[in-house]
């Protein structure tokens, strides 16, 4: 898949630098992958569930979440948030889903 855009996931890095090896672990699986629909998705992340037009990924032992839009059609994803759990259960980032 077409990652849009990297910069999220350096500049949570950059805040939290022991997020590094998880997040780029998971961005290399994510765009390693050719899933076709959200079922061919959870093949790879499990954890990951749909909320509103949103895919959220459990990223490092439920430490950090990933808020995603994808088109499974045109093979992209555009990066809307990377947070802490807590920043997670805040629930500002939902306005956007």
């Amino acid at each position: 898949m077409r990652i849009i855009s990297r910069k999220a996931f350096r500049d949570f890095s950059g805040l939290h630098s022991e997020a590094t090896e998880v997040l780029d672990d998971f961005f290399y699986k994510l765009k390693r992958l050719n899933a076709k629909s959200f079922a061919e998705l959870r093949q790879t992340f499990p954890s990951a569930d749909i909320l509103g037009d949103c895919i959220v990924f459990n990223v490092g032992g439920n430490n950090y979440r990933v808020i995603a839009h994808l088109d499974f059609s045109i093979q992209i994803v555009w990066i809307r948030f990377v947070l802490t759990h807590r920043e997670y259960d805040r629930d500002k980032w939902k306005t956007d889903c």
